[in-house]
């Protein structure tokens, strides 16, 4: 009988000690990631995937199509102090004369349109930057013949979720940033994001553009993949390996519970 029991406490303690041991691997094999998942700019030569199409270095700004509700900053210098102040504090609702950037910003509407003082409704449809510059430029010609007119983006922002450290709508501080600029920006990505699949989701014409990003390949420098644009929503999806609860706090404390809880079982058992 004594012999019966004895046997049976061994078979229950291999059973608890296989389950345990099995809970222990998964957790383990699931909770490391390899070295090639984080590591960022890896030499990828062998499948490159990117390409960058431009011969000369543009900036995003020279390539960015104007949309319905961006913001323009736009403001008129010319060589009369006066004349310029004429068109620049024409908005300003304090009637002084200090520059300020609210004061010249105008929204596009739904029809592509700004109104601009003393010209009313010029149509910006299809313009970038610089077309919009030359466009405001040619309109005031006859009205100010050395009219010089600066054009810039008010709302360059961008918007990240997912798996950084500080996700939401985010300035972008000037005029062009890079993916990497934008990561950092967010705070980093946190240990299991997914850095070889990042999602970009850019409005382009009618619609909008999706495309995947991996910044563990060096190859994207350069492209046209590299650059971020104003309202891209940028999304960094989590790796499967938090889905099954490990921390990035996970450490080898767990096998060392697993031991403790397999030499207790095997001093009972025994």
């Amino acid at each position: 009988m004594l012999k019966y029991h004895f046997h049976k406490r061994k078979a229950v303690g291999k059973r608890l000690f296989f389950g345990l041991f099995t809970i222990l691997v998964i957790n383990v094999m699931s909770g490391c990631i390899p070295q090639k998942e984080t590591v960022y700019l890896q030499d990828h030569a062998k499948d490159k995937k990117y390409n960058n199409p431009y011969n000369d270095l543009t900036s995003i700004t020279e390539r960015y199509i104007l949309k319905p509700n961006d913001l323009l900053y736009i403001q008129v210098t010319t060589s009369n102090p006066k004349l310029s102040e004429f068109f620049n504090v024409s908005r300003s609702t304090s009637g002084g004369s200090q520059l300020n950037q609210s004061l010249y910003t105008y929204l596009i509407d739904d029809s592509m349109c700004i109104d601009f003082p003393f010209v009313g409704k010029v149509d910006l449809s299809n313009c970038t930057l610089e077309q919009a510059r030359e466009k405001l430029e040619k309109i005031l010609q006859p009205m100010v013949s050395d009219a010089h007119v600066k054009v810039r983006l008010a709302n360059d922002t961008f918007v990240i979720l997912g798996e950084v450290a500080s996700p939401g709508r985010i300035d972008m501080g000037k005029e062009q940033i890079t993916i990497f600029e934008a990561i950092a920006l967010a705070g980093d990505i946190k240990t299991f994001g997914k850095r070889k699949e990042i999602k970009i989701i850019r409005p382009e014409g009618d619609g909008y553009k999706t495309f995947y990003v991996d910044i563990t390949d060096k190859n994207i420098v350069g492209s046209d993949e590299y650059y971020i644009y104003p309202n891209d929503l940028i999304y960094v999806r989590p790796m499967k390996a938090k889905s099954f609860g490990i921390g990035e706090t996970f450490s080898f404390g767990l096998i060392s519970s697993v031991l403790a809880i397999y030499l207790t079982i095997r001093a009972i058992t025994q």
